[in-house]
């Protein structure tokens, strides 16, 4: 059962960067790049936390999910910390996904979406050999 649950995280992961492959050209989108990526790295993330059987956490802050599973991939915190306050923000009018500096830039789009290609593509991986080998 864990297997498929994880096959279930891991295709919504997939779904969130279907979206942000769309939009990310959009500078004004840019909060929108930033919630979906916060939503593909925690589905990857809680794909790899099914996968092990081990019980998928009910909470969305990045940090908290990455420190509960063995990721052997280097993590900027800061940018875990960002995507979590805009994952936030993003979904209520108002701030609109605010950093300090106003809405994300699509430099910081970019970067958020290649944090999230990089955890989808280690979980895939991660399932695929760990499935494989086993």
């Amino acid at each position: 059962m864990g297997n498929q649950l994880a096959k279930e995280w891991l295709k919504a992961s997939n779904d969130d960067l279907s979206v942000i492959a769309k939009i990310i050209d959009d500078a004004n989108l840019t909060h929108i790049v930033a919630f979906h990526s916060q939503q593909a790295i925690e589905k990857s993330l809680k794909a790899m936390i099914e996968f092990d059987n081990k019980k998928v956490p009910k909470v969305h802050k990045l940090q908290t999910i990455v420190d509960s599973v063995d990721l052997d991939l280097e993590i900027d915190d800061t940018i875990l910390q960002l995507l979590d306050k805009l994952y936030i923000d993003s979904r209520y009018p108002g701030n609109f996904g605010l950093l300090p500096y106003g809405k994300p830039l699509l430099k910081d789009s970019e970067v958020f979406y290649q944090l999230a290609k990089d955890i989808f593509n280690y979980t895939q991986n991660y399932i695929k050999d760990t499935y494989e080998h086993s």
